[in-house]
């Protein structure tokens, strides 16, 4: 903007197109089009067509809008599925308008006149598609893209104010890309990102573009923030909310029944081993009460919950297999004792087994 308006201040005048190919590479805010043209009254530079500016004065000889001349030449060279085809085809045979074509509708538009609105959107339909090829690979088919694009074409034909001395595609650029931003961060993910952040990855994708160019090299994360002018920390951040969210129902790989999900252990499940000490453990258990008698056994069921129940003390135990507390003690001291003589003399094997 600066430098457009020190060459306005040298010439007297800038052309419209001159200030469309200026302007088309970069992302204005919709307030900051009526602060450029203030700009320019305040330096008393005028605003006329291109053909109107001395030799010399303007840029080399263009289109008046070159953003939808460059849409126009690549129209061809990715025509995509046939219905894609087919509606690039129609919108490049739709001629170009002029700055006066474009007054006249801009007028009628606001008079009500909704033909006047269907040619103004008509003849922009190329920049749209211009502009949603840059937003290709982002997670949104590419027609949803001129879709949406579209949509804010629309709002710019209904808000468009040819007495700002702006052409039509310089002003309608900023609302394309804002529609188009917008979708992107609402429907392109699983888990929406906000507008804001949004546009600060952008910055940070530009960046690393840029760097990648310049320097031949992929660029370090620290070369990138410093780039785009954000704090490396914060730069983290925005990387890790771009990553984009995994099923655990996703296939491994085409054709293939088995899914991401089975490659995740459960923290809380329990481990095959140890599974298989307990079941072990257990089959060996009941092995060595199969060998006591059947008062041993019940009590030391009843004393240690062996049998899913609540550990009793000696004189419950007692109390339930008909004998006294001392009588109890001696049992449980003599089932113990039989048990360990098992172990010692290797009925109880559960450790070596698993080990092996």
């Amino acid at each position: 903007m600066r430098a457009l308006l020190a060459k306005g201040r040298e010439a007297g005048a800038l052309g419209r197109g001159e200030v469309a190919q200026a302007l088309a590479d970069v992302e204005l805010a919709e307030g900051e089009l009526e602060e450029l043209h203030r700009m320019l009254e305040a330096a008393d530079v005028d605003l006329v067509d291109d053909d109107d500016l001395a030799p010399g004065d303007g840029p080399e000889p263009t289109t008046p809008a070159p953003a939808v001349a460059a849409a126009a030449e690549s129209i061809l060279l990715d025509p995509g599925p046939d219905g894609l085809a087919i509606f690039l085809r129609r919108i490049g045979r739709v001629p170009l308008l002029t700055a006066e074509q474009e007054v006249q509708l801009s007028r009628r538009i606001e008079r009500g006149d909704l033909e006047a609105k269907r040619v103004m959107i008509e003849s922009n339909l190329r920049l749209v598609v211009s502009i949603a090829k840059k937003y290709r690979g982002l997670g949104m088919p590419f027609l949803d893209l001129i879709q949406e694009g579209t949509i804010g074409l629309v709002r710019a034909a209904e808000k468009f104010d040819h007495r700002k001395g702006f052409k039509f595609s310089t002003y309608s650029t900023w609302w394309i890309r804002q529609a188009i931003s917008r979708a992107l961060a609402d429907k392109s993910r699983t888990v929406r990102i906000p507008v804001h952040v949004g546009e600060q990855l952008n910055r940070l994708r530009r960046a690393e573009r840029k760097l990648s160019s310049e320097l031949a090299r992929d660029p370090l994360p620290d070369e990138i923030a410093e780039e785009a002018g954000v704090p490396i920390e914060q730069a983290e951040l925005l990387w890790r909310a771009a990553e984009t969210p995994a099923s655990l129902n996703q296939p491994l790989a085409a054709g293939e029944d088995s899914e991401l999900g089975h490659l995740i252990a459960d923290t809380n499940a329990e481990s095959p081993h140890d599974r298989a000490v307990e079941s072990t453990t257990r089959s060996d258990l009941e092995e060595a009460l199969s060998r006591l008698t059947y008062r041993e056994r019940r009590l030391l069921e009843l004393r240690f919950g062996l049998a899913g129940e609540q550990p009793h003390t000696l004189e419950s135990a007692g109390r339930v297999i008909g004998v006294t507390r001392e009588h109890a003690r001696r049992i449980e001291t003599g089932a113990l004792a039989r048990l360990e003589a098992l172990a010692r003399d290797g009925a109880l094997l559960a450790d070596e087994r698993v080990a092996a």
